[in-house]
């Protein structure tokens, strides 16, 4: 069979043809707008399916440059490290915790479940049921590129990077699917409604609201230090990482993830600053960010070989069968339990939905079509975009570091 390999500019040039078919297509298709799935995952997964079909009929195999994904991929997580301000999370107050303890203890029953399911009804290498368990549900697609890509690569687990991308985009669309209709349930059964409260209207002092300017504005010096920051986190995190996977505790040697140093290096970046008062580019490092993480998404989707996931697809189906159960049960009888039981609570049961199965945007787009229905709520839209967004992901990091060297020691 032909076979051709692209190097990084050729890589690059396709993956952003691709987010550009993919924009086209969410931005005409209700469905996918409906479940948020991101323009680089519709245009990676066409062009994978392309690919699988050229393959099949022995017509041609391509092989794409990992290193500009990498670089991408690494620059989206520091781009995440800057947001994690923890001075917001405390001034959120007690349900915010409550809320990220519950999401701690989901991303936890993820992984037990995968990998119980792993040891009893496949062959797998035990650490391969994790590409069904929070890697792509809590972590979506971008951990689930970043991890597929470290078990394949430097753990040699085949089929690792197409099950967790294959997993995070079903659990886009269930999470998007689930949310609703749980949330308008509960609403229901107890006659939930909106409580509009007097909102104290917090005067902003003119060194605040300059402050505010500064993070908000997007200019050329502003993207500039973005970039700096961001490159310079990151080159400090590959060191960081680099002693991270050199602790051996108990004869056991940990395996981190490439990017979890530089995630650490710029919240340690940002809390400092935050200290100093030291006004860091916010809008601009975001837009970074998601830059970064459209490219990282439309080479990770546009590189995955789907023939692999043939030999996967019978016990991929049962676990994220009982992965969409757990998160059903679990939102509906703990979520709403545990947030208080009122309407804010059945808000952010349809949110955990969202983000524990998919992403935070999907969270977002469940509550959004609530609040439009039933009436605003407040402190959802504060707690979930928090936690979903800013801290969620280095919990699910260090959790996953622990099963994937945990897991061989219980498989024997």
């Amino acid at each position: 069979m032909p076979a051709f390999t692209l190097n990084m500019f050729q890589t690059a040039g396709v993956a952003m043809l691709l987010f550009v078919l993919g924009r086209f297509l969410t931005n005409r298709i209700e469905f996918l707008k409906r479940c948020c799935i991101p323009a680089p995952v519709v245009g990676g997964l066409i062009f994978a399916l392309v690919h699988l079909a050229l393959y099949a009929g022995g017509i041609l195999q391509l092989t794409f440059d990992d290193n500009v994904k990498d670089f991408f991929m690494t620059l989206f997580f520091t781009s995440v490290g800057y947001t994690a301000c923890f001075r917001l999370l405390k001034k959120g107050g007690k349900k915010v915790f409550v809320f990220l303890g519950i999401a701690i203890l989901m991303v936890v029953m993820q992984n037990v479940l995968s990998s119980v399911l792993t040891l009893t009804i496949t062959d797998w290498d035990p650490r391969l049921g994790l590409c069904t368990g929070s890697i792509p549900m809590v972590g979506g697609h971008g951990t689930a590129g970043s991890y597929g890509n470290t078990m394949e690569k430097e753990l040699f687990i085949e089929g690792a990077k197409v099950l967790a991308m294959a997993s995070a985009t079903f659990g886009l669309v269930a999470g998007s699917l689930m949310g609703g209709p749980t949330a308008r349930s509960i609403i229901n059964k107890y006659h939930l409604h909106s409580v509009e409260n007097t909102e104290e209207v917090m005067e902003i002092s003119d060194e605040t609201a300059d402050e505010k300017a500064k993070a908000e504005r997007v200019d050329s010096d502003s993207f500039t230090n973005a970039a700096i920051l961001l490159i310079v986190a990151s080159g400090l995190g590959t060191l960081l990482t680099y002693a991270f996977n050199s602790i051996v505790i108990y004869g056991v040697k940990f395996t981190f993830p490439t990017y979890i140093g530089s995630m650490v290096i710029a919240a340690i970046i940002r809390n400092f600053c935050d200290a100093k008062r030291i006004v860091l580019p916010s809008k601009a490092i975001d837009l970074w960010g998601n830059v970064s993480l459209s490219i990282f998404l439309a080479i990770a989707l546009m590189s995955l070989k789907l023939w692999e996931l043939a030999s996967l697809a019978g016990p991929m189906v049962i676990m994220l069968a009982a992965q969409t159960l757990l998160m059903f049960l679990f939102a509906r009888f703990v979520v709403f339990n545990a947030m208080g039981r009122d309407y804010e609570a059945a808000v952010m049961t349809s949110a955990f939905c969202g983000f524990g199965m998919g992403a935070t945007p999907n969270a977002m787009a469940n509550m959004q079509v609530l609040t439009k229905r039933y009436g605003p709520a407040p402190q959802a839209y504060f707690i979930v975009p928090l936690v979903g967004s800013l801290f969620i992901d280095f919990c699910n990091g260090i959790i996953i570091t622990g099963f994937l060297n945990i897991l061989p020691m219980i498989a024997g």
